[in-house]
C-alpha cells in the first residue's frame, strides 16, 4: 500500500508537470490556428443576415480568460491522467515487461499516446472552432470515447499477448504483436463510422490541418511527457528500494 501510495504522488507530480507543458503548447501553439479559425466564424457570422427582433450576443469569458483557463485545465487534467498512469504502471509490471521502471514508464506512455490520442485522430481527427454541427456533439463524443476504449482494448491486449509469446524469439514475438496490432486498429477504423460533420467550404484546408496537427502535438506532449517525467520520479525510487532490500 505504502508503494502505491508513493507511485500516486509521483503519477500526480508528473501529471501536473506534464499538464503544464501541454497546456503551455496549447497556449503559445495551438492558440495560432484557433484564433485564425475564430477570425472565419466571425467573417461567417457577419455575412449572415440577422434575423427580425434578433441580437448578436457578446462572448461571455473573454478570449484571454478563456486562454488562461486552458491551461489550468491542461494542469488539472494532467493531475487526473497521472494519478490513472500511475495505477496502470502499477498494474503494468505483470504484463509490460521493461529493462527497467524509466523504460517500462515510456512504453506504457507511448501506448497510451497511440490509444487514447493518436488512434482518435486518425478515424475523428480535430477540428477549430466553426467547424462541426452542434446537434451531433452527443452522437461525436459518444462514438470518440467508445474509440477510445476500444484502443485501450488492443494497448492491454498487445501487453497481454506478448507475455503470452514469451516462450518465443524476441524478434519473433515482436513481429506477431505488431501484426495483430496493425490487423485489431484497421478493423477498428474500418468498423467505426465516419464523421457525421462536413468541413464548411470557408476553412482553408491549410488551417484545418494545422490545427489538427498542433493539437496532436499539445496531446503528445501530455502523455509522453507523462511517461519520461514519471520514468525519471520513480526509477532512482526503485533503485533506492532495492538497495535498502539488499542490506
Amino acid at each position: 500500500m505504502s508503494d502505491y501510495k508513493n507511485l500516486l504522488l509521483r503519477g500526480v507530480g508528473a501529471g501536473g508537470v506534464s499538464g503544464l507543458l501541454a497546456g503551455l503548447v496549447g497556449f503559445f501553439v495551438v492558440e495560432v490556428p484557433i484564433k485564425a479559425a475564430l477570425a472565419v466564424e466571425e467573417a461567417r457570422s457577419a455575412a449572415e443576415p440577422v434575423e427580425e427582433g434578433g441580437h448578436e450576443h457578446g462572448e461571455l469569458v473573454s478570449r484571454g480568460v478563456q486562454e488562461y483557463g486552458g491551461v489550468l485545465a491542461a494542469v488539472i487534467v494532467g493531475i487526473a491522467i497521472g494519478a490513472l498512469f500511475a495505477t496502470a504502471y502499477a498494474a503494468s509490471r505483470r504484463w509490460l515487461p521493461a529493462a527497467s521502471p524509466y523504460a517500462r514508464s515510456v512504453a506504457l506512455s507511448a501506448a497510451a499516446f497511440g490509444a487514447a490520442a493518436l488512434l482518435p485522430a486518425v478515424k475523428y481527427p480535430a477540428n477549430p472552432p466553426g467547424v462541426g454541427d452542434p446537434e451531433t456533439v452527443g452522437v461525436r463524443t459518444l462514438t470518440y470515447l467508445l474509440l477510445i476504449a476500444a484502443g485501450l482494448l488492443v494497448a492491454y491486449g498487445a501487453g497481454y499477448l506478448a507475455t503470452r509469446l514469451g516462450h518465443l524469439a524476441a524478434p519473433v514475438r515482436s513481429a506477431a504483436v505488431a501484426v495483430a496490432v496493425v490487423v485489431a486498429v484497421v478493423v477498428i477504423l474500418v468498423a467505426f463510422p465516419a464523421t457525421p460533420d462536413s468541413v464548411p467550404a470557408d476553412i482553408p484546408a491549410g488551417l484545418l490541418w494545422e490545427f489538427r496537427l498542433k493539437s496532436l502535438a499539445e496531446t503528445a506532449t501530455l502523455w509522453l511527457g507523462l511517461g519520461v517525467v514519471f520514468g525519471l520520479l520513480v526509477d532512482p525510487a526503485v533503485r533506492r528500494a532495492k538497495v535498502a532490500s539488499a542490506v
